[in-house]
């Protein structure tokens, strides 16, 4: 049996570290797909996700781009990873922002990636991240005016016990 932790490190490597769509694609089943919840990109099927990897996934991350691991759960046949993502936004970032240009903003924004297998290798990635604290660390959504936070979040799961963020709000 496939050590499918050692397989999604190995998928993640290529990506951020490495930058070499070819590596991330041989990780892959022969049909995978992809999902960014919050904004509805990625691809289905071999021929898209290579197209996302190589046309917007891949040249879009910012050269600061750094991962930092919560935690991860591995079962027989997924692997869920919680974790942040923090960047300068000096560029576009279109599956994210798409239509934004850079803000010169730091982003340090909680990720959830729920990553299933067949037969060792990735059939699917959903990614979810909450798109309101990206658009408030990016300068583009006020957060006095919605109920919502920015790098707060990141900051809380980072430092748990960090005072602030755990009160029930008012009128809940």
């Amino acid at each position: 049996m496939a050590d499918i932790a050692a397989v999604l490190d190995e998928h993640l490597a290529a990506e951020f570290e490495r930058h070499d769509v070819d590596a991330a694609m041989a990780t892959m089943a022969p049909d995978p797909y992809l999902e960014h919840v919050p904004m509805m990109t990625g691809g289905s099927g071999r021929a898209e996700v290579r197209r996302f990897y190589s046309d917007f996934w891949l040249p879009s991350w910012p050269d600061d781009v750094a991962v930092t691991p919560i935690s991860r759960t591995v079962g027989e046949e997924r692997v869920v990873d919680e974790l942040i993502v923090a960047f300068t936004h000096d560029r576009p970032v279109p599956f994210m922002l798409p239509g934004i240009e850079a803000t010169g903003r730091q982003v340090r924004l909680p990720h959830v990636v729920v990553v299933t297998f067949e037969d060792g290798l990735i059939l699917s990635e959903h990614v979810y991240w909450d798109q309101g604290s990206l658009l408030v660390q990016a300068g583009l959504l006020d957060p006095s005016t919605v109920p919502v936070t920015g790098a707060e979040q990141a900051d809380k799961l980072l430092d748990p016990r960090r005072r602030g963020g755990s009160e029930v709000m008012p009128g809940w």
